[in-house]
């Protein structure tokens, strides 16, 4: 089995004991972002497994959307990603 050689970790065990791969993530031509998906890179930036660098170059990210994420996601969970909550989620 050949093994490309990547930098950082292959895999890394979540909080809750589940192990995410880098096979979890999404593909780096998505288009459509739904919350899964979005949460997917915010959990792989938050425990190492890709740098945020490469998370912004890789899905053509800028810094503000995937801090915004990043909140969305520390304030309200998986469900403050979610486009058509965005009144209930986001207002001050």
């Amino acid at each position: 089995m050949f093994l490309r050689k990547v930098d950082g970790p292959r895999s890394v065990t979540l909080a809750d004991g589940k192990v995410m791969t880098r096979a979890d993530l999404p593909p780096p031509d998505t288009r459509r972002w739904v919350a899964s998906r979005k949460a997917a890179v915010v959990r792989a930036v938050e425990t190492g497994l890709i740098s945020r660098g490469t998370a912004l170059s890789t899905y053509g990210l800028s810094e503000e959307e995937l801090d915004e994420w990043i909140e969305a996601v520390t304030a309200h969970g998986v469900g403050g990603l979610r486009a058509t909550w965005l009144q209930k989620y986001r207002q001050p």
